[in-house]
């Protein structure tokens, strides 16, 4: 049993004393299980769901009948972890809002991959941002699917001058969860640049999230 493990062992005695940071997703899984089921401790329980589904992205990706398939979970549990995300999601952009969203910003970053890291279709977003560079508003564009999305510069130019932005991060996923860009997406960053840059709207990035990982154009040196 758990509680018969040293207190340094132990997922929450040491996030208490090494940081969260510190555990292993594993450990990290064990802390929202709270309790193992009838033969398994919380920590052999979470090493087992990490190795059904692949990994803590594929457990928030679950649907709610795939997740309560599981030995041991179940509709209370799903509905914790969704919330769980989402309060993550939102802390970021709380965070994001009071700060410069500048093409370097980790913060920047951390936000679009939250929102788009867990999209299995590929997904056109883009961060409106006013003259000081803060957040106006986020919003998810175009939806494609697995390889492709259609992007259409006339309703990012007039969602542009609905959000009276001066600026703006244009991102997208690949699904795939290889960090590079496509021809395709040099084009399509390219003809929107050149769509805002006739209303006075600065594209600062283009940035592509797949997985844990990042591709900024603006780092690259791809951007006009």
């Amino acid at each position: 049993m758990l509680k018969d493990w040293p207190c340094s062992e132990r997922p929450r005695e040491k996030l208490l004393n090494q940081g969260p940071q510190s555990l292993s997703d594993a450990e990290l899984l064990a802390i929202f299980l709270r309790t193992g089921v009838k033969g398994c401790n919380v920590v052999d329980l979470a090493r087992q769901l990490l190795q059904n589904f692949g990994s803590i992205s594929n457990i928030y990706r679950a649907s709610h009948s795939e997740f309560c398939q599981q030995h041991g979970l179940g509709t209370a549990k799903y509905v914790q972890l969704q919330a769980c995300l989402e309060m993550s999601k939102r802390y970021l952009a709380e965070q994001l809002e009071h700060k410069d969203a500048l093409t370097s910003s980790q913060s920047t970053r951390d936000y679009l991959i939250a929102e788009l890291r867990h999209e299995t279709r590929e997904v056109f977003a883009i961060l409106f941002l006013d003259n000081q560079h803060k957040v106006l508003r986020f919003e998810r564009l175009f939806f494609g699917t697995i390889d492709a999305a259609a992007v259409y510069p006339r309703i990012v130019v007039e969602q542009a001058i609905k959000y009276q932005a001066a600026a703006v991060i244009l991102s997208h996923n690949h699904p795939s969860g290889i960090a590079e860009a496509s021809i395709a997406d040099k084009q399509i960053t390219d003809r929107l640049t050149k769509a805002l840059s006739l209303i006075d709207v600065r594209v600062l990035d283009h940035i592509i999230v797949a997985g844990h990982q990042c591709y900024s154009f603006a780092e690259h040196g791809e951007m006009l």
